[in-house]
Formats: C-alpha cells, sequence, structure tokens
C-alpha cells in the first residue's frame, strides 16, 4: 500500500515515446513523483510553456523533432523560471561543456540511474528554492512597507538602533524626548537618552548586544529627555532588520503603574491561568526567537514536545472533574526537571512544549530523558487521588538549515508520534545534522511494532464508500489500512508505512490486507451484502512474490466469494517498472474473476496506452485532477476526457477525493461512473453508509 510525494511536474523533449517513458520510469524508481509532458512540435511546446505549470524540462540533446536550441530558446522566451537539463547518452568533457554553454544549467545521464536522479532532485530543489526566495523577497517588500506605515501611524514610542545609535525613530518617539524632527536624533546614541544613574548598566548591554547576545524581553530604565528631565520607563526590544541592516527594534514606555503592578499584568498576558506555565502566544514567541537565533548561527536550540500517554484512558479512570488538578500536577512535576536555560508552555489541552536553549543533541536528550524518567514508576497526587503515568517526549535540534517555524513544529510532531506509536514512555529526538544510533533505535522499534502487530492482529482497515452514480446495485468501499495504538488509538499509514516499505515488510503488509479483505467480503456475503472491496497493492509486492496472484486466486476460491468484488489498485506510474511480473499477475488473476484498477490515472506521459499493456477493469482518475474542480476548466476537460475514452473501452471510471458539493454537480454532468471523497463520508472502521 504504496505512499508518494509531491508532484514534480516535467516537459520531456524526446525523439521517441519510449525513451521519455524509460526517463520517467527512472525517476519514479528513485521514489520521484512526476507528472510528465510530452510536445510533439514547437507550437505545442510554445502552448505547454505558455498554460501549464512546469518545474523543469528535459531535452534530449540530439533530438531531432525539437532541436536543443530550439527549446532553450522557447524557455528563455516563457519568461519563467525553469530548470532545464540536457538529457546526454555518454559524458566527455566535450558534451558537457556544449550542453552548458548552449543552455542547460546541468546535464542527465541516460544510462546511469542514481546520476539522473540526483541531478534531477537537486535541480528541482534549486527552482524551489528560486521561486521561494523571489516570493519571500516579495512578501518581505510588502511587510516592511506595511511595518513602516504601521510605525509611523503608531503612538508607541519606537526606534530602530543600529550599533547603538538611531537611524528611525516615529513621531511618538520623538514627542516622548521632546524632538522636533528626526534629524535632530539621527546618528544620536541611545545611551544619551538614558539617565547617568543608569548609563552603565545600558552600556554594558549595549557591548553585549554586540558580541551576539540575545536581547532582554524588556528592561525598566530611567530615562532622560532633550531637557533633561528624567522619567521611569520600560525598555522592549526586538531584533529587526531596516533597509537590509541587522538591527535592534526599541519601544519605550512610560512607567505608568508601579513594578509590582506591571510584573502582575506581565504575567496575566503572558501565563496560562490553569498551569502557570507560558501560553500558546507567548510561548510561540519564545520558540520564534529559538528559531531566528538558529537562523542567524546560534546553534544549540532544540524544541521537545511533552504528552501523557494514554491520556483519554487517565479520564476516564479519575473522571473529567479532575483533568484540571491532573494538568496542574504535570505542569509542576515538569517544572521541576527545567532550568534557566528551558521555557515551558502549553500548547493545547493536554500537550506542553518546551524550548531549550543552549542545548546540544547530547543536552537536549539528557533533559528529555530527566522528563520522562520524572514520571516514570512515580507516583503522581491528583487531589485525594494517587496514580501512576507516563509520558513520551518528541523533539527535534533546531539548526540553519531547518530554521523555519513550521518544519521545526512538524518534526518535532512527528518524533513524538512516532513515540507513542511504538507504545509510549519513550524519548525520540530528530537532530538533521547527526545519524546515531537513536535513529536505528528507533528503526528497529518500529520495524517490531510491525512485526508484532502482524502476528497479532494489530492491523485494521476503515472503510470508505464509492458511490455509484447511475445506481447500481450493491456497496463497494475503498480498504483503507490502519494500526492500532496500544490506548486505542488508530495511526495512521503515513506514520509507519514509509518506513515499513524501506525495511522491505511493504509486500507482507500487503498481504495482511488482501487476505483480510477477502475475509470481509466473505463475512458481508453471509450477512446478505453484496460487497464489493477495494485494495491498494504496491507492484513491488508482485515483483518480490511471483506466486502472489495464484495466493489471492485460492483464497477467492476458498472464501466462496464472487472474484469481481475484490479490486486491486495499482500505482499506474509505477506499473511500468514492474510491467512483467504484473502482465502474468494479471492472467492469473482473470481465472476467478478478480479485477484490476489503476490509481492515479493520467499521471503519466499517455495513460491510456498503458491500457494495451494491463487490461484494467477500473481506471482511477488521479487527485490531481479533482482538486477546485468546479472552477479549473482545464481539469474539467481532462476527467471528461478520461470518462469518455474510458466507456469507449468498456472501463469503469472512478473519481476519487471528492470534498465539496460543487464538485460532485461537474461530476454529475462529466459522465463519470462512481465517486468517493470525504465530501460523501470519511474513512471509517464501519461499513454503514446508505447506499440507497
Amino acid at each position: 500500500m504504496p505512499t508518494h510525494d509531491a508532484v514534480l511536474r516535467l516537459l520531456l523533449v524526446d525523439d521517441r515515446i519510449e525513451d521519455a517513458e524509460q526517463l520517467t520510469s527512472l525517476l519514479r524508481n528513485g521514489g520521484m513523483a512526476v507528472r510528465p509532458q510530452r510536445p510533439d512540435g514547437v507550437d505545442e511546446l510554445r502552448q505547454l510553456l505558455a498554460t501549464q505549470a512546469i518545474d523543469l524540462v528535459l531535452a534530449s540533446i540530439s533530438a531531432r523533432s525539437l532541436p536543443f536550441d530550439v527549446v532553450v530558446r522557447e524557455v528563455q522566451a516563457s519568461g519563467k523560471d525553469l530548470g532545464l537539463l540536457a538529457v546526454i547518452e555518454q559524458l566527455d568533457d566535450d558534451v558537457l561543456l556544449d550542453a552548458l554553454k548552449r543552455g542547460a544549467r546541468d546535464v542527465v545521464l541516460r544510462g546511469q540511474p542514481i546520476q539522473a536522479q540526483l541531478i534531477v532532485r537537486a535541480e528541482a530543489e534549486f527552482v524551489r528554492t528560486r521561486r521561494a526566495v523571489r516570493s519571500l523577497e516579495a512578501l518581505l517588500r510588502e511587510t516592511e512597507r506595511r511595518c513602516d506605515a504601521l510605525i509611523n501611524s503608531s503612538r508607541d514610542p519606537i526606534a530602530y538602533i543600529h550599533e547603538g545609535m538611531h537611524i528611525r525613530a516615529n513621531e511618538a518617539y520623538l514627542e516622548m524626548f521632546g524632538y522636533a524632527s528626526f534629524e535632530d536624533i539621527e546618528g544620536l546614541s541611545a545611551l544619551d537618552l538614558i539617565a547617568p544613574s543608569h548609563a552603565a548598566g545600558f552600556k554594558d548591554l549595549l557591548k553585549r548586544l554586540s558580541k551576539g547576545e540575545a536581547p532582554p524581553p524588556q528592561l525598566e530604565i530611567k530615562a532622560v529627555d532633550a531637557s533633561g528631565a528624567e522619567f521611569d520607563a520600560l525598555m522592549e526590544f526586538t531584533p529587526a532588520s531596516y533597509e537590509g541592516e541587522a538591527c535592534l527594534q526599541i519601544v519605550f514606555r512610560p512607567q505608568l503603574v508601579d513594578a509590582s503592578m506591571a510584573a502582575e499584568l506581565d504575567a496575566l498576558r503572558h501565563r496560562d491561568p490553569l498551569t502557570g506555565l507560558a501560553n500558546r502566544a507567548h510561548f510561540m514567541s519564545e520558540l520564534e526567537r529559538a528559531v531566528a537565533a538558529a537562523a542567524g548561527g546560534r546553534h544549540h536550540q532544540a524544541l521537545l514536545l511533552v504528552e501523557p500517554d494514554n491520556y483519554d484512558a487517565l479520564i476516564g479512570g479519575i473522571g473529567l472533574a479532575q483533568a484540571d488538578d491532573l494538568l496542574k500536577a504535570l505542569c509542576a512535576r515538569l517544572e521541576g526537571v527545567l532550568d534557566g536555560t528551558t521555557i515551558a508552555g502549553r500548547l493545547s489541552d493536554h500537550r506542553f512544549a518546551v524550548v531549550c536553549r543552549l542545548h546540544d543533541h547530547k543536552a537536549t536528550l539528557a533533559r528529555a530523558e530527566a522528563i520522562r524518567a520524572a514520571f516514570h514508576g512515580r507516583i503522581l497526587e491528583i487531589g485525594d487521588r494517587s496514580l501512576t503515568l507516563t509520558v513520551s517526549v518528541g523533539g527535534v535540534q533546531i539548526g540553519e538549515r531547518n530554521a523555519q517555524i513550521d518544519p521545526v513544529l512538524s518534526r518535532a510532531e512527528s518524533s513524538l508520534q512516532s513515540a507513542m506509536g511504538v507504545g509510549g514512555d519513550r524519548v525520540e529526538i530528530h537532530d538533521p545534522s547527526a545519524r546515531d544510533r537513536a535513529e536505528e533505535e528507533r528503526i528497529q522499534a518500529w520495524v517490531q511494532r510491525l512485526r508484532d502487530a502482524l502476528d497479532s492482529n494489530g492491523f485494521t482497515l476503515h472503510y470508505q464508500p464509492i458511490v455509484s452514480l447511475s445506481g447500481e446495485p450493491g456497496e463497494t468501499y475503498e480498504a483503507y489500512l490502519r494500526l492500532k495504538g496500544n490506548g486505542g488509538e488508530i495511526i495512521m499509514p503515513s506514520t509507519f508505512l514509509p518506513l515499513a516499505q524501506e525495511q522491505g515488510l511493504g509486500p507482507v503488509i500487503d498481504r495482511w490486507v488482501i487476505h483480510r479483505a477477502v475475509a470481509v467480503i466473505a463475512e458481508r456475503q453471509a450477512a446478505g451484502k453484496d460487497t464489493t472491496l477495494y485494495v491498494k497493492l504496491g507492484p513491488e509486492s508482485i515483483s518480490a512474490n511471483d506466486q502472489l496472484g495464484r495466493e489471492i486466486v485460492d483464497a477467492v476460491r476458498a472464501a466462496g466469494i464472487p472474484g469481481g468484488r475484490l479490486v486491486l489498485e495499482l500505482h499506474e506510474p509505477s506499473v511500468f517498472t514492474h510491467l512483467k511480473a504484473i502482465q502474468g499477475f494479471a492472467q492469473t488473476l482473470r481465472t476467478a474473476g478478480v479485477r484490476l484498477a489503476l490509481e492515479h490515472f493520467g499521471t503519466g506521459l499517455n495513460s491510456f496506452q498503458l491500457l494495451q499493456h494491463i487490461d484494467a477493469d477500473v481506471i482511477k482518475v488521479d487527485r490531481s485532477y479533482i482538486t477546485d474542480l468546479a472552477h479549473n476548466p482545464d481539469n474539467q476537460a481532462k476527467v471528461r476526457e478520461f470518462a469518455g475514452r474510458a466507456r469507449e473501452l468498456g472501463k469503469t471510471c472512478v473519481v476519487h477525493y471528492v470534498q465539496d458539493a460543487a464538485s460532485m454537480t461537474v461530476l454529475f454532468g462529466i459522465g463519470v461512473d462512481y465517486v468517493e471523497g470525504d465530501f460523501l463520508a470519511a474513512a471509517g472502521p464501519a461499513m454503514n453508509y446508505d447506499f440507497g
């Protein structure tokens, strides 16, 4: 049951379609999800460049139907930022220099799969990065323009300081200090606005800032205005940039309340009222500071996510009324293993997070283990009750390469889910700059968990209805694999299936799914239900076991079910790679009437040509054609074409990933046979959809 990457949109220029298909298969074998297109001439090339979203162009340097120089000219004339790679048969210095001089960014060796995959991956990443940088630069310019306008209109006194000198100040700042215009303060040292009694401390702060130390969030100080009058103020610091220069934004706030009241107000603004930890908003700002520090080269930052294992069962045991007491006790225990280099916050109901500063990977792992050990085997007092619980900790080391909020949170979340998924009471820390034994231990723990699931019924199936638009009798579902968690939770395949495939467990899991599907169909038949099940099958499983077809036929006959009620889905882009094995597999299945479907249909160069080699009964249109279907005439035309051609060939056309009523309306008019998607019903453990 394979998973797939984001699609890479390719334009292939080659004289023979077989060569283009071979190149496509070569890339897919490397784990790349690609959607290729092949122009037949210069007019079609020009049209595709003008109308389609293309990432890379791979052009044969020896093509005659579309010479390489013509391709270079058309790509440059399109004005789009595309990666152009020359496909060559053999590498030597002259060929390489010739390709680069003629406009190629690099060369792809047709007979060297690993080299081709590495070059295509690298160039695709370059293109994405260039596009992202341009987008970010435009966003930054717009943000700076809006920020400047907001600062000008703000009533907060705001200034920008570079190397201790004023480089920008708004009207409120000038008014506060009694200056008529910015010319009066431009180039003036910030130290000149500090009262003599506080000057030494502020000067020391400026020195520390110049050495790269992070500024304090706030500083109570006595300021002095242009007339020499002193007043109490609160300075707030934020790292910033102005006209491309790194600087410091400072906000002066007059102290209108006493210090104790200010501290109380600050606590209310930044603290979670139940646990006393940082609230989500304040914690996220601290995480942003840590990420910014890592991006600036100050390493040894980390994020930990902490969550009690089997929380629902815990609440069921103590009662919902004591949930708050449980959370308060959890946080008190958590704070007991933290220090001044850490900041803890409450992210959601029962999930907590810790930013660790000055923590390399070893220190982060030690901190996470200390948190885990603080709960393992130790009694927690909840009101008048005592209980024991465990926690799982997932984290990520933050460095320059992953210094972005979303990837950091996502990776920490993956680590946490992985730790909980193999039983909990576990620590998993991802360090992008190191490969250590912890990663191998994680992999082996998951492999053992999956083997145990195969041996002890630890997998289960969920079912999503596939609905006939013409009212065909019977009921049809697609079966989706799930893993049972130790606490009764359901673990999605995205958590474990890629690792299972890497470790060679994909074929074994596929066999379990097929045998379970056959048993379910038989159970439904015994209950008087005519149930058809669609089941995903990785082509690698067919190549790995030449007896798989016979095994499935024997299982269907032993169960006494019509073979047509079992539909095996093959990933269309991978079929060419395993074509010979799949052809023999298909012939064997025909003897029992088991049907084949091609999913992700439409992602190949000529998907209907594939049907000449694999006589599939069903085509499932790729989800990329369904996104925003109601407002995309090109996608509507493609789906209409697929449905019409399928009807001519006597094939069933299924459209999945239907998400809204507008798409359903379009599909009714197009004439597809079956539809599937969350708009109709999400996948679930029971087959209870009303097909009536």
